[in-house]
């Protein structure tokens, strides 16, 4: 059997292993196209005999933009490692000049892109890299195809040239560098060898319920994050199929039409797909919507293990059967697992669905770690409510004197990419800092507080960790994003976005003209009952940290507006400078 000591081994150990028909499916307009594991292998192999007549040679750079996850990704990554170059993937919705800087800060060569969305961007700073070929995934006229690198390296003359390269790729060597969006400044180039990933796969295999070589799985979190890549490996690794969503709008007919054992996706995901099903309880009618809300009450009272007595898991195998049965049938009607990282996971999201018998195993990383440090796992008791599980094998972890996070291991990146001293900054020895505050419970559970960075000081001298309460105030059907502001303020306030399509029928509801959302936002109706629920989200909270002041913001936070990263998660310093004026109003009228 294989010995997988670098990431091209895994497709190889899996022709040994398992020889999938359908390895990798993606969806063509109307029809899904598999590759089997031999197919997957044969294009890999083709790619790099392409790469090597183009000039390609070990430690170059290449980077890959695509808006979804597709076949064609996942054969470029192989076909590029096996020669010793690196893959640079690359976040399609960062701005062109962050991709101008990502092309430069690491010198890459040549550039794969999906569509013509990609392309379009990538064209107006094109002519300030040093790239000397673009190629697509679609086909679009007079642009190179990746296609056209497949007919390249389809003459095997030069296999043997492949062989070699492969057999000079070690496992401490580079591998990839993947670019940190970060929530301020330019991103940094994380370094990630062989064995950083592999290690971490090997590692997080044993806390996967995978039947192997017999389940599906839908891929939709960009794999240019280094917790699905690293997924993609682990269900190769298990002989998993993987099937690739082909968007956030069309995953519920992508789950129907797969019918996945287990899916990935970032917390404010599972947040909609709640949200969703809640809404569509509050239409029923009678006694039908009696049950659903009973159901939904039992749930946020879940605690694994039986620990709430025979009669409470009585109650939940009828709930089950009649209310929660339906939820499965909507995410494909075969889930068994689903997986969540890149920030934290609302422990109502956490039971309701464990208690729905579809648990969200919530794990914890950063891509400095390839990521995984701990992940929860319903065996064997290693699945605690509020936590991100226990620690994986090879993975050490110490709580500095501050609360703050370190971490050791073979999954610890190599450093950031022509920065020693940033790199320094971060490393005590060979322990990693994260910037994350925790504690390690007695039964060895790790629990996440808040992110060192984040956490901040009010006049009064009193510590404010925004996360906590921002994650309690996202739990309000009327708030789809909020950010907690107060450094160096007399108190905490809050900047909200509301949920507009929520706040649509709540206008309905109490007979408020939902033509003019302005008006609706600038309501006193309105405004006292978000008054309320922030009142309601206080009262966990203490006097000092309480949520004193809010203000509605008017339009959605996005991406492309510079709220948010790609992983979703809040840029800080944009927010407060795009809402500069606001903030002013807080605290200087």
């Amino acid at each position: 059997m294989i010995n997988i000591t670098r990431l091209f081994d895994f497709p190889y150990y899996q022709l040994e292993k398992y020889n999938l028909n359908k390895s990798l499916t993606t969806k063509y307009g109307d029809k899904w196209v598999s590759l089997s594991t031999q197919d997957y292998i044969d294009q890999a192999n083709a790619i790099s005999r392409g790469l090597l007549r183009l000039g390609i040679k070990p430690n170059d750079k290449i980077a890959v933009i695509s808006t979804n996850n597709r076949t064609e990704w996942n054969v470029m990554d192989i076909g590029i490692l096996q020669i010793g170059a690196q893959n640079v993937p690359i976040y399609p919705t960062i701005s062109e000049t962050d991709y101008e800087y990502i092309l430069n800060h690491s010198e890459a060569t040549y550039c794969f892109v999906s569509d013509t969305g990609v392309l379009d961007k990538l064209n107006k700073i094109k002519g300030n890299t040093q790239l000397k070929g673009v190629y697509t995934f679609d086909d679009i006229p007079n642009e190179n195809s990746w296609k056209d690198l497949l007919e390249l390296g389809k003459n095997k003359s030069n296999q043997l040239e492949v062989e070699a390269h492969k057999a000079n790729v070690k496992p401490n060597d580079l591998a990839t560098l993947i670019y940190t969006s970060g929530t301020t400044g330019t991103p940094k180039g994380v370094m990630l060898s062989h064995e950083n990933i592999v290690s971490n796969v090997l590692a997080s295999e044993s806390r996967v319920p995978f039947d192997k070589g017999a389940s599906r799985a839908l891929s939709f979190l960009p794999i240019c994050h280094v917790f699905e890549r690293m997924l993609l490996y682990l269900y190769q690794y298990c002989g998993v199929e993987i099937y690739f969503a082909e968007s956030i709008d069309k995953m519920s007919d992508n789950l129907k039409e797969v019918h996945p054992h287990v899916m990935t996706a970032v917390p404010r995901l599972y947040e909609k797909v709640y949200d969703k099903i809640v809404a569509k309880g509050g239409e029923l009618t009678g006694i039908k919507k009696a049950l659903f809300f009973w159901a939904l009450d039992l749930g946020l009272k879940y605690e694994p293990y039986g620990k709430n007595g025979w009669w409470y898991e009585k109650q939940l195998s009828i709930a089950r059967k009649l209310i929660f049965s339906k939820w499965k049938e909507g995410l494909g009607g075969d889930i068994q697992l689903m997986v969540s990282g890149s920030a934290p996971l609302q422990s109502r999201l956490t039971r309701t669905f464990a208690a729905a018998g579809i648990p969200i195993m919530e794990g914890y990383g950063l891509t400095e770690t390839s990521p995984v440090i701990s992940v929860n796992d319903e065996r064997n008791f290693g699945f605690k409510v509020g936590t991100v599980g226990k620690l994986i094998d090879k993975v050490e972890v110490k709580i500095a004197e501050d609360g703050e996070i370190l971490v050791k291991g073979p999954n610890v990146m190599l450093g950031y990419y022509k920065d020693p001293v940033k790199t320094a900054s971060v490393m005590t020895g060979d322990f990693f800092h994260t910037g994350d505050i925790g504690e390690i419970d007695t039964e060895g559970f790790l629990k996440i507080t808040d992110r060192k960075k984040e956490i901040f000081k009010t006049s009064g001298g009193k510590y404010v960790a925004p996360a906590v309460l921002e994650n309690r105030l996202k739990q309000s059907r009327f708030i789809e994003q909020v950010m907690v502001i107060g450094e160096g303020e007399k108190m905490p306030a809050a900047l909200i976005q509301p949920n507009f399509d929520f706040i649509k029928e709540w206008a309905k509801r109490h007979k408020l003209d939902t033509s003019d959302m302005s008006a609706i936002l600038n309501n006193e109706q309105f405004l006292n009952r978000v008054q309320r629920e922030i009142d309601f989200a206080n009262k966990k909270f203490g006097n000092w940290e309480q949520i004193k002041v809010f203000k509605i913001t008017p339009e959605t936070w996005s991406i492309e507006l510079g709220h948010l990263t790609p992983t979703l998660k809040l840029k800080r310093k944009n927010i407060k400078e795009i809402y500069k004026p606001l903030i002013e109003s807080i605290y200087r009228p």
